[in-house]
């Protein structure tokens, strides 16, 4: 069985548009059964949680909904999914919690290879308190993180590690699970970044070592929101700040104000449009790992006839997307064009490729380029081979 891509692309609205995508990276297209549901949500009857009559009785249903249908993609507990509204703002509120378990002296590490949302949180919070921040390096060759040295990065005083499981500019998988079980070893935490990698993998947060997993549903073909996972016992023990009448029950210690119930039950449908790619299975998480490996298939064929097309063009055009495992993003530079005027021209051509850093501070720095130097190509389920050929084509003219 094989994705079928033609049927998948006539669920989404927006593809009717003509402009093929390649922004996937930055936020997928939305299919209809998504903003269905929101708008379902949300016109209700709708209200505040509870249990008394119908409309709050719709919203506590959609809090549910979204914490077992994050729980079945990420093979993570319900009860310790947290939602938040982006992958930044929850970052930044663990990052702050976490940090008053920490006392001077302690050691934070960070990579080179992570968006800023999984770095300069952390690097604030440490030096806030005192702790001392230090880095895995990337090797900007490989577009590998340098694990030779991960003994020597992770010490006896670390007490968390923040690590992409994929970069969102190169593409780089990591040895997460090699890298948590270090961090483990000596007591450490690992919070991994997975905003890029749940787009692409199937995720278990058990088998990557992750005590707290962050993606968002818009990465996804849902909307833009964000949700962590940890564990239930895990999230016990930290005290956010918050309103004083608030519960103190988790994981609704961590979420803010009223929660944007439609929001929630969008990003579920996105989930359940994803299971319904293989609808055979017994359970939902069960059809979202086969509709995982149909769509890693479909990405990995794309991805090889770009690349092909891609060398045909020899040195005017630098990949920098070279790690053994990755996504289908590349990162392209152009020794003799400005990338962004690159981008505008496959524009002209309704051909959506982006260019800039993309928060990818410490991966540019790493890899020793200007700010905006380079373009990159995202794949998603829903680009087929006429797209990639249209955006081969347009760079021989944009070249």
């Amino acid at each position: 069985m094989s994705l079928d891509i033609v049927a998948l692309r006539a669920q989404f609205p927006s593809l009717k548009s003509g402009i093929a995508h390649f922004d996937g990276p930055g936020g997928t297209q939305t299919p209809a059964v998504v903003g269905d549901a929101i708008a379902r949500t949300l016109t209700g009857p709708l209200s505040n949680r509870g249990a008394a009559i119908v409309s709050e009785q719709n919203a506590d249903r959609a809090v549910v909904d979204f914490r077992h249908a994050i729980a079945d993609l990420l093979g993570a507990d319900p009860s310790g999914v947290v939602y938040g509204r982006s992958a930044t703002q929850l970052t930044y509120d663990f990052s702050r919690a976490l940090a008053k378990t920490w006392v001077e002296g302690d050691e934070i590490v960070v990579t080179q290879l992570d968006h800023d949302c999984n770095v300069r949180p952390w690097v604030q919070a440490a030096q806030a308190i005192g702790a001392v921040v230090r880095w895995l390096r990337l090797d900007p060759q490989s577009a590998e993180l340098r694990l030779d040295d991960l003994d020597e990065v992770v010490t006896d005083r670390t007490r968390l590690v923040a690590v992409t499981a994929a970069s969102n500019l190169l593409g780089t998988k990591p040895a997460v699970a090699t890298i948590a079980a270090r961090a483990h070893a000596v007591g450490a935490l690992v919070y991994v970044d997975g905003v890029h990698y749940t787009a692409h993998a199937s995720v278990d947060v058990v088998a990557l070592g992750a005590d707290f997993f962050v993606c968002s549903p818009y990465k996804f073909f849902g909307p833009h929101c964000a949700a962590l996972a940890a564990s239930p016992a895990l999230l016990e023990s930290l005290t956010p700040d918050k309103l004083l009448p608030s519960t103190d029950v988790v994981p609704e210690r961590f979420e803010l104000g009223t929660l944007p119930y439609e929001i929630m039950a969008g990003a579920t449908a996105a989930v359940d449009f994803i299971a319904g790619i293989a609808p055979a299975g017994s359970t939902r998480r069960e059809r979202l790992i086969a509709a995982d490996h149909l769509i890693n298939a479909s990405e990995l064929e794309l991805r090889g006839r770009l690349e092909a097309g891609l060398a045909s063009f020899g040195d005017r055009v630098v990949a920098h997307s070279r790690a053994a495992e990755r996504t289908p993003t590349l990162f392209l530079t152009f020794p003799e064009r400005d990338a962004g005027e690159v981008s505008r021209l496959l524009a002209q051509r309704n051909i959506l490729a982006p260019a800039g850093t993309f928060y990818a501070y410490e991966p540019f720095r790493a890899l020793h380029l200007p700010v905006d130097a380079g373009l990159r190509v995202g794949l998603a389920p829903y680009n087929d081979d006429a797209e990639i050929d249209r955006l081969l084509e347009a760079l021989s003219y944009a070249l």
